[in-house]
């Protein structure tokens, strides 16, 4: 781990050197490109020298123990030290994880109503709000793609983007089978129905990550319908691509324009394939590794809404708290944010036997 601090360390020192020559200080793609690996770098740099600076000062406490008069000090210092070393390690160590790429990206969100018939499609508005709410106090953008609503208001499909820094860093962990337990408003005897909604979080991708080219895809439009089949609009506004190499299938009603409704569609259009490329890219990896936070897969169980009890629970981290009613107003960082601690700690224990 110190050979490759030092390293670091050692270009560190280097890019500085390179940025101060004439020939790169007058070249602005090339200053920028060591800019940003410099600006990459110093964060870790600065934790390992703050974390030699400690152990200098731990060694200087050691000495001082062998005087009589500065024992105690020395030990009380000695004491204090260990513990910041301990967190600077582990802040250098959290530096040092593999950052992933998509982190900072906007997301594209599908719901998609599953067992349970007229009360999925309900549980499916439910966290359509949720996740709404979510965004709100991120203070992200959300913006409907489409939807397919049910004549009792429950959402049998909804693909939206939730537009804002840090959205799939935060979200991507929200892929898979949600399950609730709850008594339908239909049901008069009061028993408790089970009924289920599959979430999908994909990183929403840029021109440069996926090319689809004009013959790749079929573009069909339509009249939009609104609830029940009743129209909502007398234009051929209402778009369909297929991509004809992979069978995906986007539609996209939700604008009066069949300009926009095909530029939404086909943002996740792109999602989807750069979705598709990167899992292809990434089986071999996926089966030799399984986090604790899950593999994200949408087949699988990862969370259950229980309202008589009023709680939560996320089955990857064996969390329950009972505070459903705050979770579902988008207070969902209570288990986020656990979440991103699991697979932190997961991958810093892959990093510490990759180093043994």
């Amino acid at each position: 781990m110190q050979d490759k601090l030092q390293w670091i360390e050692g270009r560190y020192d280097e890019l500085a050197e390179m940025m101060a020559q004439p020939e790169i200080a007058t070249d602005p793609s090339q200053l920028a490109k060591l800019m940003r690996e410099h600006s990459q770098l110093e964060p870790v740099v600065e934790k390992y020298r703050a974390w030699r600076q400690l152990g200098e000062q731990q060694a200087q406490a050691q000495e001082m123990l062998s005087d009589p008069d500065l024992f105690d000090m020395a030990r009380e210092e000695l004491s204090s030290l260990e513990g910041q070393l301990d967190d600077t390690w582990h802040e250098i160590q959290i530096l040092l994880l593999p950052r992933d790429p998509n982190d900072d990206r906007n997301v594209v969100v599908e719901i998609r109503a599953g067992a349970g018939g007229d009360e999925a499609g309900l549980f499916g508005q439910v966290l359509l709000r949720m996740y709404t709410r979510y965004a709100e106090r991120k203070g992200w953008r959300v913006e409907m793609i489409d939807a397919n609503i049910t004549e009792l208001g429950g959402v049998k499909e909804a693909i939206f983007t939730i537009n804002g820094r840090g959205a799939f860093r935060k979200l991507k962990f929200e892929s898979g089978v949600h399950r609730v337990q709850r008594v339908p408003t239909t049901e008069s005897g009061g028993r408790i129905h089970t009924s289920t909604a599959t979430v999908a979080v994909l990183p929403e991708a840029e021109d440069v990550d996926v090319e689809v080219l004009p013959g790749d895809i079929r573009v069909d439009v339509y009249r939009s319908s609104g609830h029940g089949g009743q129209c909502v609009n007398t234009t051929d506004s209402a778009v369909r691509i297929t991509h004809l190499p992979t069978g995906l299938v986007v539609t996209c009603q939700d604008e009066k324009s069949q300009i926009k409704n095909r530029d939404k569609a086909m943002r996740v259009l792109k999602a989807r394939l750069y979705d598709l490329y990167q899992s292809q890219k990434d089986a071999e990896y996926a089966q030799n590794r399984r986090s604790q936070v899950g593999t994200g897969d949408r087949s699988e169980r990862i969370r259950t809404y229980n309202f008589p009890q009023g709680r939560v629970t996320d089955h990857r981290l064996g969390l329950t708290l009972y505070q459903l009613d705050l979770f579902l107003e988008g207070d969902c960082d209570m288990v986020i944010d656990p979440l991103l601690l699991a697979d932190e700690a997961e991958r810093l224990k892959q990093l510490s036997e990759e180093n043994v």
